[in-house]
């Protein structure tokens, strides 16, 4: 492996792979893993069974206290895996199609995509009272449905972020009552489970949902990883990115794909957790001082803020543990309004 450092880059290169980046956004990226491996360890002891730093790192690598090591390998890791890749996974759904709709609204939460993702999910595990993998099939086929229905609907020579960005709201909306009639059709006990689902929570991941969705997560990410060094092509536009042939146009096909499966998975395991999608690009974008938003920042942003999210969540009113969309909710709508006063103040 060579480290070639230029002026304003950083490559790295190992065997016929290398990796570029500016030194801005390295140092930022290094920085959010440090925070989100403190934000981890922290999380890991914050159960039932709370735990301090030295606790949680004895029973992850020692494992001579029998009762840590529960709490933190059997109750703990699996959420707080979870947390990890599914924040990433929703970070990189909203910076592809963030670049796709060239709108910084362009959030699949916004766009009505999660909501498809949990109306699939819904009629899967309610209606058709399927397993684990068949409501994930749901949640998949509902999120590529309703992205195919946002676009078909915003289509007119070509589809316009903004165009885009309006119709996606009415079909959530519009979802979004279907998904309140099926809770209200099932049973107490399912209509529960299903409204604490739908509220974003992070309480239902044990290994056997953890473990299968990181490994798709991780390899989702890849794929948008050998992608992403074409979404700055395609964030020009349609009518440039048909002029730079097959490969461009694979993206284009590819990524919003991609970002449907990334949300899909999430919502399954998750529910529909809101605004982690929008505000992680922007945070990154921010940090980084960049008009192009590294995706690996991006993920790791996702991470930190869903983990954090998640140590609130649990820790706030405890012993009582609030779903971790609730405070997603409460920190991204401080976000958004303060996105929306930034775009009309650099609008006049």
């Amino acid at each position: 492996m060579t480290v070639d450092f230029g002026r304003p880059q950083i490559v790295v290169r190992a065997g016929g792979l290398s990796v570029r980046g500016d030194r801005r956004s390295v140092v930022v990226g290094l920085t959010v893993l440090a925070a989100l491996v403190i934000s981890v360890v922290v999380a890991l002891g914050s159960g039932t069974y709370p735990l301090g730093p030295g606790q949680v790192l004895g029973a992850l690598f020692v494992g001579d206290d029998p009762a840590a090591r529960l709490a933190v390998w059997d109750w703990q890791l699996p959420r707080v895996l979870a947390a990890v890749t599914l924040g990433a996974a929703l970070a990189s759904s909203g910076l592809i199609f963030q670049l796709l709709t060239r709108n910084p609204l362009g959030s699949p939460d916004l766009i009505g995509f999660g909501v498809g993702s949990y109306t699939g999910a819904l009629i899967a595990g309610l209606v058709l009272g399927g397993s684990f993998a068949m409501t994930s099939m749901g949640a998949l086929a509902g999120g590529i449905l309703t992205a195919g229905a946002v676009y078909l609907l915003a289509f007119r020579t070509g589809v316009a972020g903004f165009r885009l960005v309006i119709t996606g709201v009415a079909i959530s909306s519009m979802l979004a009552a279907v998904n309140y009639w099926l809770i209200l059709r099932a049973d107490l006990d399912q209509a529960m489970s299903a409204a604490l689902w739908g509220a974003g929570t992070l309480e239902t991941a044990t290994w056997a949902m953890a473990g299968p969705a990181s490994i798709v997560v991780v390899i989702l990410l890849t794929a948008f990883g050998l992608l992403s060094r074409r979404a700055p092509v395609v964030e020009l536009g349609p009518e440039l990115a048909r002029t730079l042939g097959a490969q461009t146009r694979l993206a284009a096909v590819g990524l919003p794909v991609l970002g449907v499966a990334l949300t899909a998975v999430a919502t399954t395991v998750a529910g529909p957790i809101a605004f982690v999608a929008l505000s992680a690009p922007h945070i990154a974008r921010r940090l980084c001082r960049s008009g192009h938003t590294p995706p690996m920042v991006t993920g790791l942003v996702g991470s930190l803020l869903l983990v954090v999210s998640d140590v609130i969540a649990v820790r706030l009113f405890a012993p009582t543990t609030l779903p971790v969309g609730v405070v997603t909710v409460c920190l991204g709508g401080v976000y958004l309004c303060y996105l929306l006063f930034s775009e009309m103040r650099r609008a006049k």
